[in-house]
């Protein structure tokens, strides 16, 4: 039987697109519910298209053990992926799943991590920086931002012309490539 998978995204849903259409061509799992936080999200479109069950939640129902813990103890996902979800993700969840709850984060932890380091705020950060080189982030998903344990890092290198948009783009090439195989390598026991 496949494994199971629930995503957790907060936008548009480009890595919850992606990771669908990976897992729908695999023999390992499948993505078989899509959950965001906003209710207008882009995400939980593309969720549907795909043919994934798709909702959004409260604040509330995210801290509340009636509410998306219960649907999560529902659905028994072997793995929760968080594919751009900008909320602190809550204990309740984390105690219940534990060491089943993997994020991205889009850059080289532990640098330009933390709260309100997301998308182009880190993009920015990088490039002021001068940095030669960024990158992806996979890791295990804990009380604090950006602070699990990392399952695996790729790099990409920066020239001396980047913008925020030009770094963008590179991550964006990797997470598209590696964020798939990893969740497929960890659901399969053997994380590169």
């Amino acid at each position: 039987m496949k494994k199971r998978i629930v995503i957790f995204a907060s936008g548009s849903g480009t890595n919850a697109e992606n990771i669908i259409k990976y897992f729908q061509r695999s023999q390992v799992a499948q993505v078989v519910r899509v959950l965001s936080n906003k209710k207008n999200a882009k995400v939980l479109e593309r969720a549907e298209r795909l043919d994934v069950e798709a909702a959004s939640f409260t604040n509330e129902e995210l801290l509340s053990e009636n509410g998306v813990l219960k649907i999560l103890k529902e659905v028994k996902p072997d793995i929760i992926v968080l594919a751009g979800f900008l909320l602190k993700f809550p204990e309740i969840i984390l105690k219940e799943f534990p060491n089943k709850v993997i994020n991205i984060h889009p850059a080289l932890l532990p640098k330009y991590g933390g709260k309100g380091m997301y998308g182009s705020f880190v993009h920015e950060s990088v490039v002021k920086n001068n940095e030669v080189e960024t990158g992806i982030t996979i890791h295990y998903v804990n009380e604090n931002y950006d602070e699990g344990a990392i399952i695996s890092q790729k790099k990409v290198v920066l020239s001396e012309n980047e913008t925020p948009e030009t770094v963008a783009k590179k991550v964006h090439t990797l997470e598209y490539e590696w964020f798939p195989k990893i969740i497929e390598e960890v659901l399969s026991g053997q994380p590169q």
